[in-house]
């Protein structure tokens, strides 16, 4: 669900800037108040793995399609709501900067699209719910599944809003929208399977951790360094070389519009403000689209290869850049002692 520029008008990416500038905001005095010093190290290697994770694109079956998790509800189970929120800004933050995955005007939209539905709706009014305050391994998969479902459709829906709002491209709302949501229905539910086997993963390992979130305490003495290890790995892997067999349809969004318009891309306005921002992003991305900008070599002789080196050195990269922001954006509001 990474919109693009095309898809929305300055009014609206304006607003939706603002509106996740301020939840930002609010989060970030939040977790300045609140925040585990010790969760600080999870926010980096789980901004880490949610980025290499979000490479990995699986196809839909018999639909032509793909999709990938968004990982706002993983962390919120893992981190809490307002750390994991600040977690995913970072991740598409790096992602629409360095790799021209995602609009720079549609960066607002993405955040709160990904980012406010898990970590504040799905999680707090079902995940928690569902799951209680003492669960057992098979509440906790029903509870990861039932929110990932919902959440995923919520920001589907906003998506449709959003593009619709915006008025410049040629998708009708009843189309758009009968297209979006069983699409994201399908993604949303195989999301739900992975968020619940990573949290399955988790529990049995440091039940504690995950006990910690739901019931809003410190870590305390537990030992963590482990899971960082294996989530950092992980990250490693899925982004290095698992990124390689990404499907290559297009994502539930791309579908839909293809669906509806014959063409999965709409054209860019090509003035205002959309060239701006487009020329912008162009410049900074240094891996776009995952890839080296040199592309394959000219003679062809190794496109197979050059096309998995540059998605490989984009999945380490991107997966590094992901795991300095998120630290030092932990490190930035960690709760310092008063003087006196």
């Amino acid at each position: 669900m990474h919109m693009a520029d095309a898809l929305l008008s300055p009014a609206v990416g304006g607003t939706m800037w603002a509106a996740t500038a301020g939840t930002i905001a609010w989060c970030s005095a939040r977790v300045r108040k609140e925040l585990d010093e010790r969760k600080v190290p999870l926010m980096g290697v789980l901004g880490a793995f949610v980025f290499a994770a979000q490479m990995i694109n699986f196809t839909i079956p018999a639909t032509g399609s793909s999709g990938h998790i968004g990982g706002g509800l993983l962390l919120a189970i893992l981190l809490g709501p307002c750390a994991a929120f600040l977690t995913i800004a970072s991740v598409l933050f790096i992602q629409a900067l360095f790799f021209a995955d995602g609009g720079l005007l549609a960066l607002g939209c993405n955040i709160f699209n990904l980012g406010i539905f898990p970590a504040f709706i799905a999680y707090p009014l079902l995940y928690r719910r569902l799951a209680g305050r003492a669960p057992s391994q098979a509440r906790l998969v029903a509870a990861a599944v039932v929110a990932a479902i919902v959440g995923l459709q919520l920001g589907a829906f906003a998506v449709v809003l959003e593009t619709v709002a915006s008025g410049i491209s040629a998708l009708p709302f009843p189309a758009f929208v009968l297209l979006m949501q069983p699409i994201h229905l399908a993604i949303g539910l195989i999301e739900g399977l992975a968020t619940a086997a990573v949290v399955a993963f988790v529990y049995r390992a440091r039940p504690e951790l995950v006990a910690s979130t739901l019931q809003q305490r410190p870590l305390g003495n537990l030992p963590v360094r482990g899971m960082l290890a294996g989530f950092a790995l992980a990250a490693a892997l899925l982004g290095g070389v698992v990124s390689w067999f990404a499907s290559e349809h297009p994502d539930g969004l791309e579908w839909s519009i293809a669906q509806v318009t014959g063409s999965g891309e709409l054209p860019e306005t090509g003035h205002g403000v959309h060239a701006a921002l487009a020329a912008l992003q162009a410049k900074l991305a240094v891996l776009p689209d995952y890839a080296f900008r040199t592309g394959a070599p000219a003679d062809g002789t190794d496109a197979a290869g050059s096309s998995r080196a540059g998605t490989s050195v984009a999945g380490l990269v991107g997966g590094l850049a992901t795991l300095a922001c998120c630290l030092g954006l932990g490190l930035l509001l960690r709760r310092r002692p008063r003087k006196g």
